[in-house]
């Protein structure tokens, strides 16, 4: 495949890659959208003409956000209860979902939990909230995004794919030592995964996904690490991080674009060995063979079967 390559690149800002967009009539919704590149996403999609979902956790701390995004664009927000960590808060969610959906950006996460830690239904709470709750609201939400006819999903991943593979054998870490950052690479490089086998099984039906590594931005994701430690000159603003999910979630460059890693507005390469700047994506973080394998695992583990 030729690698897809854009006008924009590091510097670029959500706003500026969206410029001339139009999409209204459009229905977006953007997961841990009331903070940090979900909040910069979620505005640039409003600006557009989107109307869009903040799906939080905390939905009466996210009202003061979706005011103010509200009455800046020319869309409009709304907010939602969504707990990832808990599947019965995506199953509800989902199943008040009624519209069709054009844009799903999979854009919530935690990073690095210093101790392990299990969900409401017994997993590794990165695995469950970075990815399995995010793959269990992807499945909830199929019908919608395939009467959209035409959806994207964005599902945000990071360098951190770089630091490890998904372990199929003990994804949970009831075998192997608990570590914050490997558990954090194993769900953003199953994140990677995801985007893969979304656009393999709905590309038929209108639907691709990407992934995306947003860069090194300061947010409270980086509350267990101490705060960014990435060196200054490789750090992002907000309004830069957020631009390639809205490159992906709505520019036309992108149209008939899926299942691939995309990192500075631009498709990443796939590297052999870990760069000393973590640019890239590991080869087993877009593996179609994975990607298939985790579908398969992650039903079973929300009690779906296969699908």
């Amino acid at each position: 495949m030729t690698r897809i390559s854009t006008p924009f690149g590091f510097h670029s800002t959500a706003q500026a890659v969206i410029e001339g967009v139009d999409l209204r009539g459009k229905r977006a919704i953007v997961t841990g959208g009331a903070a940090g590149i979900g909040a910069e996403t979620a505005r640039a999609l409003i600006n557009a003409g989107a109307q869009v979902t903040l799906a939080v956790r905390r939905p009466e701390a996210a009202q003061s956000i979706a005011a103010e995004l509200g009455a800046q664009g020319r869309g409009t927000v709304d907010v939602r209860a969504l707990d990832l960590a808990d599947l019965d808060s995506v199953r509800a969610f989902t199943q008040e979902w009624s519209e069709p959906l054009h844009i799903l950006v999979n854009n919530a996460g935690i990073m690095a939990v210093p101790e392990r830690t299990l969900s409401a239904q017994g997993w590794e709470i990165q695995f469950a909230t970075n990815f399995l709750g995010h793959f269990a609201l992807v499945l909830g939400l199929q019908n919608a995004l395939i009467k959209a006819d035409g959806a994207r999903v964005v599902s945000l991943s990071s360098s951190a794919n770089l630091l490890g593979p998904v372990v199929f054998d003990d994804i949970n870490f009831d075998f192997r030592t608990y570590e914050g950052f490997a558990a954090y690479a194993q769900a953003k490089s199953a994140c990677a995964l995801l985007a893969v086998e979304i656009s393999r099984r709905w590309a038929h039906q209108g639907v691709l996904a990407n992934a995306v590594n947003p860069g090194a931005i300061a947010t409270n994701l980086q509350k267990h690490t101490g705060g960014l430690k990435t060196p200054v000159e490789r750090q992002k603003t907000v309004q830069q991080g957020a631009a390639t999910s809205v490159l992906l979630a709505a520019s036309p460059l992108l149209e008939g674009v899926g299942g691939r890693y995309f990192e500075d507005c631009n498709e990443a390469l796939v590297v052999d060995r870990r760069p000393a700047d973590y640019t890239g994506v590991a080869p087993y973080a877009v593996d179609p063979d994975n990607a298939q394998r985790l579908w398969e695992t992650a039903l079973r583990m929300i009690g779906q079967g296969e699908r």
